[in-house]
């Protein structure tokens, strides 16, 4: 009886935060029901202790916690929001939070943008008690230090997220007593390569105590060595195209990020060198597998996700995006520029870039548009003519009439054909004229009551493959790089490349982890957001011609709006500590620009 009390209130926990059961569970008086020794003494509970961490752990959803108060729809939609502000995407079409303030250069001293760090400490003070009190206790030493080191695990990722937003933070790494002495209590933050240092170290502390773990969705080895490649790759990108600043809190010197790219490809060779995964490369038509790499749940691809479960882990991200037909006669919040359609290459490795005055010329078809495009467009992105289900996506928006009068208006129709295609949101908007199909399952039924059943992953093996890459050109490794770059390639079914450069890696990887929550990030590392983030993008009108069925094209190059172009300012490398933060801690030193 005792036992469930306590894994009931864990699950609660688990599920809506720790400090409405924190001092019933982790009280450290005898509790009424059951005492703290019991807790670290059952392995069962132990297991139910670090389960509330993963729940609790919003980053796992790309990165991208509730960013502004709106609680389960944001965070259920996962990534939504630091897609949005990327170039991948233009302003959202709807949504409950509010990107686009931050998108055009909105942020300032009192934060609110993509935040993690109240939280973090949270649970890093969870997982700091399980650290310290379970070495004491009565389980084996192979539980105890399996336990210990999945804890670890989950406290180096919280210290990831929080380093690559705010640069050093302070490094807490016990448990804080109330009567602790002022320095524990309002700690200074630890500089930026402390905390990089850290994650990086922990990982070689703890990773063979995690090879027994094969539990999906569960720290293991292959996601520990993951983050290793992904951290590493992060602070060798920063003190080779960074600066150090605040006295070393900020930015690493930038003759050491070779030692960092180093320790990148080496954890990216041990993940190969485990023989546990590889690109997902099963089905015989391009688009169908580059969707499964996403749709086929625990596949050779995935290394680490963040599990579905329709009671505590089911997410909105296929409800907001959908095309029609759609439970709230939406979808579609996600609307992605018609540079990043661009992005993706022709099979024959041609570039995707269209000749804008050209195709304003005439009429197309979908098939002379798009149909040579490389599979990972097809597979990520939907737009007029796409297959969904079983019906294609109409997205004209205008009809030029057998009669040669174009019809602009939603009512107007000709010969029974509308002037409008099924795809407004509500009746007045397109969007860009394109949407995000990555992750999406016409096969889902879509309303607000069904959950989106699709794991999100966290890493994969194809971003090991392009960290690789990354990693192997800047240490000079050519042949290397280019290799890890063409395996990709291969399996999306183009050509491959004969030759590799930085801004192809950077390319492959825009192309291949599209809307996946990475490249917001990647541009803040290579230190080049005040120029990617900081430019208008355009949006693309279908006008469908009655008597050819092809489509006449407009082009609109400020999908954004006058009131709210894009900015990043180069203070925004790094995000604000707050005033709040600093009011409450007088030790905290705040960010430059703030």
């Amino acid at each position: 009886m005792k036992n469930s009390i306590l894994f009931f209130c864990l699950i609660i926990v688990g599920s809506l935060g720790f400090n409405s059961c924190e001092k019933n569970i982790l009280d450290k008086e005898p509790l009424d029901l059951i005492s703290e020794d019991v807790v670290w003494n059952d392995g069962n509970l132990v297991d139910s202790y670090i389960a509330g961490q993963y729940l609790n752990m919003d980053i796992f959803r790309f990165d991208a916690p509730d960013p502004s108060g709106y609680g389960t729809w944001d965070k259920r939609a996962g990534f939504a929001f630091v897609t949005n502000i990327s170039d991948e995407v233009g302003p959202p079409v709807w949504s409950m939070g509010n990107p686009a303030s931050y998108k055009s250069g909105g942020l300032n001293s009192s934060g609110g943008l993509l935040e993690w760090w109240d939280k973090a400490y949270g649970i890093i003070r969870q997982l700091n008690q399980l650290i310290e009190k379970l070495p004491e206790s009565t389980n084996s030493p192979e539980f105890i230090a399996s336990r210990v080191a999945e804890a670890r695990f989950l406290r180096a990722f919280n210290y990831f997220a929080m380093v690559k937003r705010y640069g050093g933070v302070p490094l807490v790494t016990k448990e804080v007593a109330i009567d602790a002495p002022e320095e524990e209590l309002y700690p200074a933050r630890n500089s930026e390569q402390e905390i990089y240092d850290f994650i990086i170290n922990e990982i070689d502390a703890i990773e063979e105590s995690l090879a027994t773990f094969t539990e999906y969705g569960r720290a293991s080895q292959g996601p520990a060595l993951a983050l290793k490649c992904r951290a590493a790759l992060y602070a060798g990108s920063i003190a080779q195209f960074g600066a150090v600043q605040l006295n070393g809190i900020l930015g690493i010197p930038q003759e050491q990020a070779s030692s960092y790219y180093q320790k990148s490809y080496d954890a990216a060779k041990k993940i190969i060198s485990l023989n546990k995964y590889e690109l997902y490369d099963v089905d015989e038509d391009k688009v169908t597998n580059f969707k499964n790499v996403f749709l086929k749940e625990q596949n050779s691809e995935m290394i680490f996700a963040k599990t579905f479960d329709e009671t505590t882990n089911y997410w909105f991200y296929g409800f907001l995006n959908c095309p029609k037909p759609h439970g709230y006669d939406a979808g579609m919040s996600i609307s992605p520029y018609l540079e990043m359609a661009e992005e993706f290459e022709y099979t024959d490795g041609r570039p995707g870039t269209l000749d804008r005055n050209a195709i304003q010329q005439g009429l197309w078809s979908m098939e002379e548009l798009w149909g040579d495009k490389d599979p990972r467009f097809h597979a990520s992105i939907y737009t007029n003519g796409t297959p969904w289900k079983g019906d294609k996506v109409d997205w004209h928006w205008g009809l030029i009439g057998g009669d040669g009068v174009q019809y602009d208006d939603a009512q107007e129709a000709f010969d029974g054909v509308p002037a409008w295609g099924n795809q407004a949101f509500v009746g007045t908007s397109f969007g860009s004229g394109f949407g995000l199909l990555k992750m999406l399952n016409d096969e889902t039924e879509v309303n607000f009551t069904e959950r989106d059943g699709i794991d999100a992953p966290i890493f994969r093996y194809g971003e090991i493959l392009l960290n690789l890459a990354e990693a192997s050109f800047e240490l000079g490794k050519i042949d290397e790089a280019q290799d890890a770059v063409n395996e990709i390639r291969d399996r999306a079914g183009i050509a491959q490349i004969t030759s590799v450069s930085r801004e192809a890696i950077r390319h492959e990887r825009k192309v291949e982890l599209a809307f996946e929550g990475h490249r917001y990030w990647d541009v803040r590392r290579w230190r080049i957001a005040v120029d990617k983030l900081s430019k208008p993008g355009s949006r693309l009108r279908y006008v469908l011609d009655y008597d050819t069925r092809k489509y006449k094209l407009i082009i609109y190059p400020d999908y954004d709006g006058p009131t709210t172009p894009p900015r990043f300012n180069e203070n925004n490398y790094y995000l604000p500590i707050t005033v709040d933060r600093i009011g409450q801690n007088p030790n905290l030193i705040e960010n430059p620009g703030y």
